[in-house]
């Protein structure tokens, strides 16, 4: 793709934040199994942490105030971020991290249906199509070899990525949203929705150390870079780098912590990250060849 020097930058800026991000984010699965402590706790300290750093910055760069622009709207963001970063946990304490990757995989799928239902936004037949076999091959991690033990953790898999779709949809509806107090926000929900349930001083300090890690380094690098990538990256191309998650944070465990993922749920992705890199990947091209014509039009 030839890109003119004005959209260069931008672009490149961009591809170097999705790819920081999604190598970030690869790594969540292998910290909440090294915290080795119940999902409550794991939630409550990763949502706090996210909050405090997240927080701060809010407060440094005056963010709160565009909070009026938009204020029902990013209280629904921070909702949803808030579900997402609690259903992922639980997720991965009650599945294999493979799949929980994979599953949530799918989460842009669900992205274009909600764009569909709630934003009147017409939904490709490639789109259709990808998510008619996508949920086939869903249904091999759902009822593969030892799914059963899994379907509690396989369900919380499937509500994260609806979540996400949901968040997704709101954040394109509202491109204003200012990503760092809706990230924050969702962190402070998420450890208020855990706390009840947590045990969050009962820790040793190795597991306090794998915590810091990923409420204060990790996940806020990791959501900050992705989210605010869709600035400057098409949707498709950011989907694309999604899938480069699901086999990084499935390699990370499986490398690390002998996690090996069942032959079903190897079949079923394989099955999903083809169909989602051919839809990306169709997708992309057809953003490229709308910079070519409208060379100053970047879509979201």
């Amino acid at each position: 793709m030839q890109l003119s020097p004005n959209q260069r930058g931008p672009y490149q800026r961009g591809l170097l934040m999705v790819i920081l991000g999604v190598v970030f984010l690869s790594f969540d699965g292998l910290l909440i199994r090294l915290a080795d402590t119940d999902g409550w706790t794991i939630v409550f300290w990763r949502g706090f942490l996210m909050f405090s750093v997240l927080g701060l910055l809010c407060l440094v760069g005056n963010r709160l105030v565009r909070l009026r622009a938009n204020p029902f709207s990013s209280l629904v963001s921070a909702i949803l971020l808030g579900l997402i970063s609690a259903l992922f946990v639980l997720a991965v304490m009650n599945a294999n991290v493979a799949n929980v990757v994979v599953i949530l995989s799918t989460a842009p799928l669900f992205a274009a249906l909600f764009s569909r239902i709630f934003l009147k936004e017409r939904v490709a037949l490639r789109t259709l199509v990808a998510i008619v076999i996508c949920m086939l091959g869903m249904s091999l991690v759902f009822m593969g070899e030892g799914a059963t033990g899994m379907l509690v953790g396989n369900l919380y898999a499937l509500a994260a990525a609806l979540a996400i779709g949901g968040n997704l949809t709101v954040l394109r509806r509202y491109p204003d949203i200012d990503r760092i107090v809706v990230i924050a926000g969702g962190g402070l929900l998420s450890a208020a929705i855990a706390l009840p349930l947590a045990a969050p001083f009962s820790l040793d300090a190795p597991r306090y150390g794998v915590l810091a890690v990923m409420g204060l380094i990790q996940m806020p690098l990791a959501t900050v870079l992705i989210n605010s990538a869709t600035r400057y990256l098409p949707s498709t191309e950011v989907a694309l780098f999604y899938l480069v998650e699901t086999a990084l944070g499935t390699l990370w465990v499986w490398w690390w912590l002998g996690e090996e993922p069942t032959a079903s749920t190897l079949a079923g992705g394989a099955v999903v990250i083809t169909v989602l890199v051919a839809h990306a990947g169709i997708g992309l091209h057809r953003e490229r060849q709308r910079l070519r014509l409208y060379p100053g039009f970047v879509g979201k």
